[in-house]
């Protein structure tokens, strides 16, 4: 592109690392710039129900923010936000948040995110490859956000061990009281062993599987990801577990409150996909709540974790 940068409204943003072509798109992104542009963030909902599409309800429903709006993030804090997308996240971070410095792969997408944010002027967004981008990145993070893209790892890392490679870069653009924080489906979460398709193959059992001849992907148990970041130096880490999912959130447990019997009863709320239904979810939520073991199989978990501690 000649013009290497460009502002919607008060959004910056940069295509000096931008090829020319989008490599990560879903086909809703036309609609969706068509619906940021033309209704306010409170028809968003409206919207969704009309359209009753699991793209336009997952790019646009508010409760995508809820992953991070509990968080204490102060208007003192700079967020490094990988993997921005359509902006789902990024305007509960700026309304946070002193500066937000959004990295996106897709000009499609990033269009999108700063159209539905315009009115925010503390968001900056690159739009490029994580590891052309990074390169040049000389600044130190109090968060870095990772929503739904350290299992892509392996597309745009080029390295042996592409998710601990990605983990160690992304370390030295931390503050040393900074911290990564990982939302990330559970590869054993009870929804796959339930019937449930795997998020990203949209196959049934593929992640308890292994992912056998599939290098593109990956998600990991919670000893798994426990290691990935103590392989990495990263020590200090706390992790909490979103419910339903960490996309569609409606209460964030934490090992210091953990979910009751009889809590856990939302589990047919699976939008994007087709399911099987091979046992009642909630009883046997409800067994490993009383055995302790629902951390083992949370559907999907977030992670915080530092280099402190």
């Amino acid at each position: 592109m000649e013009n290497k940068t460009e502002y919607i409204g008060k959004v910056k943003l940069d295509y000096q690392y931008y090829g020319g072509r989008d490599l990560y798109v879903d086909g809703s992104e036309d609609e969706l710039l068509d619906i940021v542009k033309t209704h306010t963030k409170s028809e968003y909902n409206r919207v969704i129900e009309a359209r009753k599409s699991w793209p336009i309800l997952y790019h646009l429903s508010d409760i995508r923010g809820n992953i991070v709006d509990w968080m204490p993030i102060s208007k003192d804090d700079t967020v490094l936000e990988i993997g921005a997308g359509c902006g789902a996240i990024t305007g509960t971070l700026a309304k946070k948040a002193g500066r937000v410095d959004c990295i996106e792969l897709s000009r499609a997408r990033s269009l999108v995110n700063a159209e539905r944010n315009k009115e925010y002027d503390n968001i900056n967004i690159v739009v490029g490859n994580f590891q052309d981008v990074e390169k040049n990145l000389t600044e130190q993070y109090d968060y870095i956000t990772l929503i739904g893209v350290l299992e892509y790892a392996a597309s745009y890392i080029a390295s042996e061990n592409p998710y601990e490679g990605f983990l160690n870069i992304i370390k030295k653009h931390l503050k040393p009281t900074g911290k990564i924080v990982t939302a990330i489906e559970n590869k054993y979460g009870l929804k796959y062993w339930a019937g449930c398709k795997e998020d990203h193959l949209g196959t049934y059992y593929s992640g308890l599987e292994g992912y056998v001849g599939v290098d593109s992907v990956r998600t990991f148990s919670k000893n798994g990801l426990a290691k990935l970041f103590l392989n990495c130096g990263i020590c200090d880490i706390e992790f909490y577990y979103p419910y339903p999912d960490y996309k569609l959130p409606l209460t964030i447990y934490s090992d210091a409150y953990l979910p009751v019997t009889g809590a856990l009863c939302n589990n047919f709320r699976n939008f994007d996909n087709e399911r099987m239904i091979v046992f009642d979810e909630t009883k046997v939520f409800d067994n490993l709540i009383s055995d302790g073991m629902f951390d083992i199989f949370s559907n999907s978990f977030l992670v915080v974790a530092g280099c402190e501690g």
